[in-house]
C-alpha cells in the first residue's frame, strides 16, 4: 500500500493514508414495512451500486429505521492524492504526507452524489423521493482537540470564522470612537444654545396630524432636542468620514489576514474546477469530460427565466416600496390615535411612539418577506447555472439584494424624504389624497433615523440570536424525547476510542448505533447553511457603515453581538447541527465583492445623510450668513443663538384655507383653553404666500456642494488606503516562493 501503479509501472511512493475509527458517511432510510416497495427496491439498488465501488457498507436496523454506515477503501484516497500531485494547479495546494478528515469526507460525499442507479436517479433525487430519510457525515468531536479546526470543518467554514473574528476585532476602534462622539454630544447638554432655545421657547407649533393633534409648545420637546444633539453634531461628520475609510481598511487588511492563513493551509492556488475533474476520475476512471457547449435554445430559456426573475425582482421591489408607504400610513394613523389617548405622556410623544411602533412592524415585515423569497431564489439559481460555486454566487447576489432592500427601504425614506416633501399648512402632501405625510422635529430629522436603526438592529441581533440557538436546541431535545435511549458505551469500545485504536478496529454494533442516532437527532444542514451565517453578518456590516452618521453607537452594538455570535455559532455547529460537508476554498467568494459594494454605498449615503438629512449644513449657513456672527461680526453671544427661530415659518390662523381645510377650531387651543392666532412649522417659507425663501435655495446649494466635496475627499482617501496596504504580506509571498522552489528541488531528486 502506498505505491500507485500506472500501466504496470511504479510511478511514485506515497505515505499510507490513516483514517479514523469512524465511518465516512451514514445514510438513513425507512424499513420495508414502513416504505413503499418501489422506494425500498431503489434503496437496495443504490446500496448495491456503492458496493460495486468497493464501498464498505454496514447495515444496522433500529425499529423503523435502517442505518447504512459507509466507509471508502484506502485505495480511493491514494488515487485522489496521486492525481492531486500530478495536477496542473492543485499540486501546489496539497500536503502529500496526510489525508485530512475534511478531504476524506468531501471525496466520499462527491462519490455518493455521483452514483446513479439504473433508472438514472442519483442520491439527491432519491432524497427527494423519500427513498432515504437523511444523509450526514459523522461528528467526531474528540478530534477537535487534536487537529486543526480547518481540518475538521474545511477551509470554507474556517474562513467564515476567520473573517468573523477579524471583523469583530476591527470593530473595536470604531466602537471606541463612536462612544467618544456620543460623549461629545452629551457634553453639550447643558451649554448648547440650541437646546436652551428649544427648552425656553414660548413658540406655539402647528398640529402634526389632521385629527386628534392640537397645537403644541416647542418647549415641551426639550428632551427630544437633547437626544437629537447626541446624534446630530459636528463629531458625526468626522465619524462618518472615518467609517468610510475604515470600511476600506477593513477589507484590505482582511485580504492580508486571509492570505497569511491560506498560505499556511496551502490552498493559495487551489482550483475548484480542477479538483472536480480529479473527483470525477476517482469516482469513475472511464468518465468523459463535460464539454463546453453552446445551445441557443438553452440560452433562450435561461434568458426568459432571468427576464422573468428580473420582473419578479422588480415586483418585489415595488412591493417593498408599497410596504414602505403602508408603514408611513400606519405611523400617521398611530400618531393620531395616540394623540387622542387618555395618557398624557403618550399624547405628548405620539410621533415618537408611532415611529417606534413602525420600526417594530418593519422588522416583522422583514422576517415574513425573507421567508417568502428564499426558496424561489434557490431554485432559479440552480436552473441558471451548472456548478455549485456558480449557483451559490447567483443565490448570494439575489438574496442579499432582496434582504438589503427589505431592511433599508424604510431607512432610506426616513433619511431622505421624511419632512422634506410634506408640504405646508394649507397645502399638505397626502398619500392617496387622504393621509398627511409626517413632519420632522425643529431640531432635525436625524433622531427619527436613529430610532428606526436602533430598534431594527437591536431586534435583529437579539431575536436572531435567541431563535438561532434555542430553535436547534429545542428540536434536538424533542427528537431525544421521541427516540428511546440506548445504554452507555461499553467499556471495551470506550477504551478502544481512548487509545485511538489501529486501523480496522471496530466498535460494537450497539455503540455504532448510539453514535449514529446521536448524529441523526441533530438538526439538518445543507449547502446553504453557512450562507445564512454570512448573510446575517454582512447585513450587520451594512448597518455599521451605511447610516452610521445617524447612529454612532452601531459599531458598539455590533461588537457586543459578535462576541456572543462567534461562541453561539461554534456551539450550534458542533453540538446542535449535523456536521457540514467540509469544502476546500481559498476565499470567501462573492461576499468580498458585496462588502466592497457596501463600502462604496456607505460613502454615498453618509455624505447624503450629513448633507441632506442632518442640520449640519443649515447650522453652518446660519453661523456664517444669518446668525449673530455673520460677515465676521464679533459679538459677546454664541453664534448659534436664534437658530431654531430662524428655521421656523409662521402660518396665520385667520387664513381661510388653513382653518377650514386643514384643522378644526378645537385643535387651535393650548392648555388653559387659550385660542392661538398663529402657529409655527419647520421650513424656510414666506409668512405671506408660503413661497420658498432665498435662504432655502442657498442651503440647498451648499448641501449639494458639501455632498460632492465629501464624497470626492472620502473616495480619494479610500483609493489611497487601498493602494497603500498590500493585499498580501511580503513574508507570505516569500514563503510561497521558497516553498515552490523547495518542491521543485525535491522533484529533481
Amino acid at each position: 500500500m502506498g505505491v500507485v501503479r500506472e500501466n504496470g509501472n511504479e510511478q511514485t511512493s506515497l505515505p499510507p493514508v490513516h483514517t479514523p475509527l469512524s465511518y465516512d458517511y451514514v445514510l438513513v432510510a425507512k424499513t420495508s414495512n414502513n416504505q413503499d416497495k418501489g422506494a425500498f427496491k431503489k434503496q437496495i439498488e443504490y446500496i448495491e451500486e456503492l458496493k460495486k465501488k468497493n464501498m464498505r457498507v454496514t447495515r444496522i436496523v433500529d425499529d423503523d429505521l435502517i442505518f447504512y454506515g459507509i466507509q471508502a477503501p484506502k485505495e480511493i484516497f491514494e488515487k485522489y492524492r496521486y492525481l492531486l500531485k500530478v495536477s496542473d494547479a492543485c499540486n501546489w495546494s496539497s500536503d502529500q504526507s496526510n489525508m485530512p478528515l475534511s478531504t476524506r469526507i468531501r471525496i466520499v460525499h462527491f462519490i455518493l452524489n455521483h452514483t446513479p442507479i439504473h433508472s438514472g436517479e442519483g442520491l439527491r433525487d432519491l432524497m427527494k423521493m423519500k427513498v432515504f430519510e437523511a444523509r450526514f457525515c459523522l461528528h467526531e468531536v474528540k478530534f477537535l482537540t487534536r487537529v486543526n479546526k480547518q481540518n475538521y470543518f474545511g477551509e470554507k467554514v474556517a474562513l467564515y470564522y476567520l473573517w468573523l473574528g477579524w471583523y469583530t476585532y476591527l470593530l473595536i476602534p470604531p466602537a471606541l470612537i463612536g462612544i467618544i462622539v456620543f460623549l461629545y454630544g452629551l457634553a453639550f447638554f447643558n451649554t448648547s444654545p440650541l437646546i436652551k432655545e428649544v427648552c425656553e421657547a414660548d413658540t406655539v407649533m402647528c398640529p402634526l396630524c389632521d385629527t386628534g393633534c392640537k397645537v403644541w409648545q416647542l418647549s415641551g420637546t426639550c428632551t427630544y432636542a437633547k437626544v437629537s444633539l447626541l446624534f446630530d453634531n459636528n463629531g458625526t461628520v468626522l465619524f462618518a468620514m472615518f467609517m468610510a475609510v475604515w470600511a476600506t481598511l477593513f477589507l484590505e487588511f482582511w485580504k492580508r489576514h486571509r492570505a497569511s492563513y491560506v498560505c499556511e493551509w496551502k490552498v493559495s492556488d487551489w482550483c475548484e474546477e480542477e479538483e472536480e475533474l480529479i473527483l470525477e476520475i476517482v469516482n469513475n476512471a472511464k468518465c468523459e469530460p463535460k464539454e463546453h457547449k453552446h445551445s441557443y435554445l438553452r440560452s433562450t430559456l435561461v434568458l426568459i427565466c432571468v427576464t422573468n426573475h428580473v420582473n419578479i425582482s422588480l415586483v418585489d421591489i415595488l412591493l417593498i416600496i408599497g410596504l414602505t408607504h403602508a408603514l408611513v400610513v400606519f405611523r400617521v394613523i398611530a400618531a393620531g390615535l395616540m394623540a387622542e389617548g387618555s395618557w398624557d405622556f403618550l399624547r405628548s410623544h405620539s410621533n415618537s411612539g408611532a415611529m417606534m411602533l413602525g420600526a417594530v412592524l418593519h422588522y416583522l415585515i422583514i422576517i415574513v418577506m425573507t421567508r417568502v423569497r428564499e426558496s424561489p431564489n434557490v431554485h432559479l439559481s440552480v436552473f441558471e447555472t451548472r456548478s455549485f460555486a456558480a449557483t451559490e454566487k447567483s443565490f448570494t447576489v439575489k438574496m442579499f439584494t432582496f434582504q438589503f432592500f427589505t431592511y433599508f427601504s424604510s431607512l432610506f425614506y426616513v433619511a431622505f424624504f421624511l419632512g422634506r416633501i410634506n408640504g405646508h399648512p394649507g397645502g399638505y402632501v397626502r398619500l392617496a389624497g387622504k393621509w398627511r405625510l409626517e413632519e420632522c422635529h425643529p431640531s432635525g430629522c436625524l433622531t427619527d433615523l436613529f430610532i428606526q436603526m436602533a430598534i431594527i438592529m437591536v431586534l435583529k441581533q437579539t431575536i436572531n440570536n435567541i431563535f438561532e440557538f434555542t430553535g436547534p436546541w429545542l428540536s434536538r431535545w424533542l427528537k431525544r424525547r421521541r427516540v428511546k435511549k440506548l445504554q452507555r458505551k461499553c467499556a471495551h469500545c470506550y477504551l478502544k476510542e481512548e487509545s485511538e485504536g489501529k486501523y480496522g478496529a471496530e466498535l460494537c454494533e450497539n455503540c455504532k448505533l448510539k453514535d449514529w442516532l446521536n448524529n441523526y437527532r441533530l438538526n439538518n444542514v445543507d449547502s446553504f447553511s453557512l450562507f445564512s451565517e454570512f448573510l446575517e453578518m454582512v447585513i450587520q456590516f451594512s448597518f455599521t457603515t451605511v447610516f452610521v452618521a445617524a447612529f454612532p453607537l452601531a459599531p458598539l452594538l455590533a461588537l457586543f453581538n459578535n462576541i456572543i455570535e462567534i461562541r453561539l455559532d461554534a456551539i450550534k455547529m458542533v453540538t446542535l447541527e449535523r456536521r457540514l460537508v467540509p469544502k476546500k476554498t481559498n476565499d470567501i467568494g462573492v461576499w468580498t465583492d458585496v462588502l466592497e459594494a457596501i463600502g462604496v454605498l456607505a460613502v454615498i449615503t453618509n455624505g447624503l445623510v450629513i448633507g441632506v438629512s442632518s442640520d449640519f449644513i443649515p447650522r453652518l449657513v446660519y453661523r456664517y450668513r444669518y446668525g449673530p456672527c455673520a460677515n465676521g461680526t464679533v459679538t459677546d453671544i454664541d453664534c448659534m443663538v436664534g437658530y431654531i427661530s430662524n428655521t421656523l415659518s409662521i402660518a396665520r390662523i385667520n387664513e381661510h384655507n388653513f382653518i377650514y381645510n386643514e384643522s378644526s377650531a378645537s385643535q387651535m387651543t393650548i392648555p388653559g383653553d387659550w385660542n392661538v392666532t398663529y402657529c409655527s412649522y419647520k421650513d424656510y417659507r414666506s409668512n405671506e404666500d408660503y413661497s420658498l425663501t432665498p435662504q432655502f435655495w442657498l442651503i440647498l446649494a451648499v448641501r449639494f456642494a458639501f455632498v460632492i466635496l465629501f464624497e470626492h475627499v472620502v473616495v480619494i482617501c479610500k483609493f489611497i488606503a487601498a493602494w497603500f496596504v498590500p493585499s498580501a504580506p511580503m513574508q507570505v509571498k516569500n514563503d510561497r516562493l521558497f516553498d515552490k522552489l523547495q518542491r521543485l528541488k525535491e522533484e529533481l531528486r
